[in-house]
């Protein structure tokens, strides 16, 4: 146990700034914790996961009933949380390049994403290193070959993926435990050079878990241990925290990178990872720290991108963000007692921009959401459905006839929004041959194969 003297205990207690820890889970649906992400709907409530540190986190802050990942698969969603930055303005909307189906067999022919974070965009990093914080990442880093030490970050355990830093197929529970360590360690050292800190911990997959739907050929017993080991190292790092004295002046944001896998194990939310619907963006959102009050549940939607603007405001950053930033602060909803409040972004929509042949899309397709509605434009099918997630959470109830001019409203928002940020786009295939094609009749809802793209992690 570490023991600090006096003076250094009134050294860390000078006038800095907050500290702040973010965790990104891996593939956690928003209903895969024991925790009710919405107060109004118990079955947001897992019935089979046991996460004593999320309900933690629940009962001292605030959680996000309407709590969004920017992409259903991990490097877009890693991206847009360290730059506040969406996947189609970055380009980054995918996780490779040439690993989706072949040639003759897809009706459109999917973009080549960005695969590496360009070191000119500014991360949350960057921008504290700025106002003098000591920063670190350890965990799946997962946006690219170069070293977190460009973008920013002191200490890292490099341009990690999912084999973590011993490049092996199943890096938990070792990584798990041990780059939770290294965090803790991280935040002692900042503690006693009197600096404050940003410390992100990103975890890993289980390599070996089954993939399929929960209950119809998935092992919940490995994708229990993945949630246990996540919670567990969650609570040793809250843990830490107490020891060190440090909650009063620490935020802790707690998220996770995409929905669960499989076209079950979201429920009630429809689909999982590689799909626009719900149980493949909305994920566990929580925020504790000074000034938030305990066991509130906030309605107000919230993406990865406004991590960035929300931390640059409690850090009392007075630069101007960098343009580019999509995302806008969430300090007045975490201020209000009841998570009330509005956030300024550059737009008001919400955009989750996916042209890519995937599990449950039926092909790429794009998903925007305003005031309730969400409208999921699919590109191969030529359709525009539209959901009430208020009252359909599910996604089970098309309104685009009932509603033809909202439908309308959200498609010319999406267009505009697409064509402002030169968003990258599927394309005809000229040898597209539908006597060989994969089919991608996976329903939007239900979360199918689109083509090859079932067998692969991220």
């Amino acid at each position: 146990m570490l023991v600090l003297g006096c003076a250094t205990v009134l050294r860390a207690a000078a006038d800095v700034g907050p500290n702040f820890v973010v965790i990104m889970a891996e593939a956690q649906g928003w209903p895969n914790t024991s925790v009710m992400m919405d107060d109004r709907l118990s079955a947001s409530k897992s019935a089979v996961f046991k996460t004593p540190a999320v309900e933690r986190l629940a009962r001292e802050g605030m959680r996000f009933a309407y709590g969004y990942a920017l992409s259903p698969r991990c490097t877009p969603s890693r991206a847009a949380l360290l730059t506040g930055i969406g996947p189609a303005a970055l380009h980054m909307t995918y996780v490779g390049v040439g690993r989706e189906t072949g040639p003759v067999r897809t009706a459109l022919i999917p973009p080549e994403p960005i695969l590496e974070m360009p070191t000119a965009v500014t991360t949350v990093a960057e921008m504290l290193k700025g106002v003098g914080y000591t920063t670190a990442h350890f965990g799946k880093w997962h946006v690219g070959r170069t070293d977190p030490g460009k973008h920013g970050f002191d200490e890292s355990d490099g341009a990690t993926n999912n084999g973590g830093p011993d490049g092996v197929a199943n890096p938990n529970p070792k990584q798990s435990f041990g780059m939770t360590e290294r965090g803790i360690a991280f935040m002692r050292r900042a503690q006693l050079a009197g600096k404050p800190f940003y410390l992100q911990l990103s975890h890993y997959p289980n390599q070996e878990r089954k993939e399929g739907g929960g209950g119809n050929g998935r092992d919940r017993d490995t994708v229990r241990a993945d949630s246990d080991e996540i919670d567990k190292t969650v609570m040793q790092l809250l843990t830490a925290l107490d020891t060190l004295g440090l909650p009063g002046r620490t935020y802790v944001i707690y998220t996770a990178d995409h929905g669960g896998q499989g076209r079950n194990g979201n429920a009630p939310l429809s689909g999982g990872k590689g799909a626009v619907t719900e149980g493949g963006l909305r994920v566990p959102f929580l925020i504790r720290g000074p000034g938030i009050a305990g066991n509130v549940c906030s309605r107000v939607p919230v993406t990865a991108c406004d991590v960035l603007p929300t931390i640059a405001e409690l850090a009392g950053v007075r630069a101007a963000l960098p343009a580019a930033v999509e995302g806008g602060s969430l300090a007045a909803v975490l201020r209000d007692q009841a998570g009330r409040g509005n956030v300024q972004r550059s737009r008001e929509e919400l955009v989750f921009h996916f042209p890519h042949y995937d599990m449950g899309n039926g092909g790429p397709a794009t998903a925007i959401l305003l005031g309730g509605y969400k409208l999921v434009r699919n590109y191969e099918k030529k359709t525009q459905r539209l959901f009430d997630l208020e009252n359909d959470p599910g996604e089970e109830r098309d309104l685009a006839a009932k509603l033809p001019e909202k439908a309308a409203e959200l498609d010319a928002r999406l267009t505009r929004y697409l064509n402002a940020v030169a968003a990258q786009l599927a394309q005809p295939n000229p040898n597209y041959d539908p006597t060989k094609a994969d089919s991608p009749s996976a329903d939007d809802r239900r979360g199918g194969k689109g083509g090859k793209q079932g067998k692969k992690r991220g």
